[in-house]
């Protein structure tokens, strides 16, 4: 099945991490999200970032895992993302996965893959 709800990121820490004297910082952030639509609940995220100038497009990456707590289809539980993306002037890739055998309460038996998209997250996954 496939599925796409939005996100509203409600909190947002950062600090750098390392922070070289050429080259760009390296940043850790801790952040919280709501999700609304097909997908109701919350997201607690540790991200690891890097980016190369002002703009994203310059040149950024970051990798994350995330928990959700939640209901989809109805059903309620948690599980885990790990998700990602890299690029620059010439585009960017993304990756994103729900770790397989992370899913609790009646999500127990969720699998799939999602992409990360300002607010928006997409879902193609299987439950059961």
């Amino acid at each position: 099945m496939k599925l796409t709800a939005k996100f509203e990121v409600t909190s947002w820490d950062q600090t750098a991490y390392d922070e070289p004297a050429e080259g760009p910082a390296l940043i850790q952030a801790q952040l919280s999200k709501t999700y609304t639509g097909a997908l109701e609940g919350t997201g607690e995220v540790r991200m690891l970032a890097c980016q190369t100038g002002e703009n994203p497009s310059d040149g950024a990456g970051y990798m994350a895992q995330e928990r959700v707590t939640g209901s989809l289809e109805g059903k309620t539980g948690t599980f885990v993302l790990q998700h990602g993306a890299c690029g620059g002037p010439d585009g960017t890739e993304q990756y994103g996965f729900i770790v397989p055998g992370t899913a609790t309460g009646e999500l127990a038996t969720l699998t799939g893959t999602c992409r990360m998209q300002h607010g928006e997250i997409s879902l193609d996954y299987r439950l059961g």
